[in-house]
């Protein structure tokens, strides 16, 4: 398993007074493609909080756009872990519409603990993005 794939509709309320996916939004969907792939690995980041004290929070993030995304456009967005330490990962996000890329995001999420402290992944989650890369 290399990537993970997520698609998602753009409705009224993403886009501008154009019709045109406003710029913020796509972080907001690369985020809900982050929480579908842990979701389809049974990972649910409210439990993993409250049982396990770790968190994931956007250290950095670089985002390019390429095309416009429009009202009522189905994007897909591929998730792919370039690289994996041991207290943080980066991912590669595409956003794309029938093969054309819309956006080029590259994040690095940082694993903390509920106390707000930078702490190691833990093995079965560091292979799980692992196995991503």
């Amino acid at each position: 398993m290399t990537a993970h794939h997520c698609f998602l509709r753009v409705y009224y309320e993403d886009t501008d007074a154009g019709g045109v996916v406003y710029y913020a939004n796509y972080l907001k969907f690369a985020e809900r493609a982050r929480t579908e792939l842990l979701r389809s690995h049974n990972i649910n980041q409210t439990e993993l909080a409250q049982q396990r004290r770790l968190l994931f929070v956007v250290k950095t993030c670089h985002m390019e756009l390429k095309r416009p995304a429009r009202l009522d456009d189905m994007i897909k967005i591929t998730t792919q872990a370039t690289s994996v330490k041991a207290a943080s990962i980066i991912l590669q996000q595409n956003l794309t519409r029938d093969g054309e890329v819309l956006a080029e995001i590259t994040v690095t999420i940082a694993c903390i603990s509920d106390l707000f402290k930078p702490t190691r992944l833990p093995e079965d989650l560091r292979q799980l993005f692992a196995d991503h890369c």
